[in-house]
């Protein structure tokens, strides 16, 4: 078997509260393999948005160590941290987080800006990306035009602009109806398969967790169990 994307080790994070440190994560190893859908689920407090977010390299461990593609992200500059996120990743938000007064394919199109890839070819990357989730003829709409469906797809394909090897997830159909939010699902379990990318989502619900390969229960900052599914749409 081949090295595997993620790995972390005796991984913990700590948070000061005034006078008192809370520990929100308190020891975790975890393997994930490339292409991998895995969903870190567990009861609020459980640690698994900040074990998101320790991959993501947006906060650093206290103890341990969170190995991505051959970085250790803990030991890293905030330089090597920025260039992860930028080439590596693509991140996927409850809320959408889209630019209220850009059209969709200028959404889409930021994360290349941040590259430094020319207008011209941001553009056609954009509009090609959102073709392929549907929403071509939506290009040019802005957010508070489109449906929550369409807008998490937008979010979905600003988060493959710049072609990451991992994307991370949280909470993906939170502001989403059922109905849509198991769309949103089938979208990403599909991308996962084919265009070979290794996800992770945080998620509270199981029907959502169970389009994972794997899903890892989180309770008090450790994991409780790991559960192998037969995904939602294999079945």
């Amino acid at each position: 078997m081949t090295d595997p994307l993620i790995t972390t080790t005796a991984l913990a994070r700590s948070y000061q509260m005034g006078k008192t440190s809370v520990a929100a994560l308190r020891g975790v190893d975890l393997t994930v393999q490339a292409g991998e859908f895995v969903a870190l689920v567990g009861p609020s407090g459980s640690g698994k948005s900040t074990l998101l977010h320790l991959i993501g390299g947006l906060v650093r461990p206290s103890v341990g160590e969170v190995w991505v593609h051959g970085l250790e992200l803990g030991g890293s500059s905030d330089t090597q941290l920025v260039a992860y996120r930028r080439d590596t990743l693509g991140f996927i938000f409850q809320s959408f987080n889209l630019l209220p007064i850009k059209s969709a394919w200028e959404n889409v199109a930021v994360p290349l800006m941040l590259a430094g890839v020319p207008q011209a070819q941001r553009k056609a990357r954009a509009i090609e990306i959102l073709g392929q989730l549907g929403l071509a003829a939506r290009a040019g709409h802005r957010p508070s035009e489109l449906s929550g469906g369409e807008q998490q797809r937008v979010a979905i394909a600003r988060a493959l602009a710049n072609r990451p090897r991992l994307l991370l997830a949280d909470e993906p159909t939170g502001n989403l109806d059922s109905r849509t939010g198991g769309e949103i699902m089938a979208l990403l379990q599909r991308l996962v398969r084919e265009e070979g990318l290794t996800m992770l989502l945080v998620t509270h619900d199981m029907g959502v967790a169970r389009f994972a390969d794997r899903i890892v229960h989180l309770r008090d900052g450790l994991v409780e169990r790991i559960e192998a599914t037969e995904p939602e749409l294999a079945r």
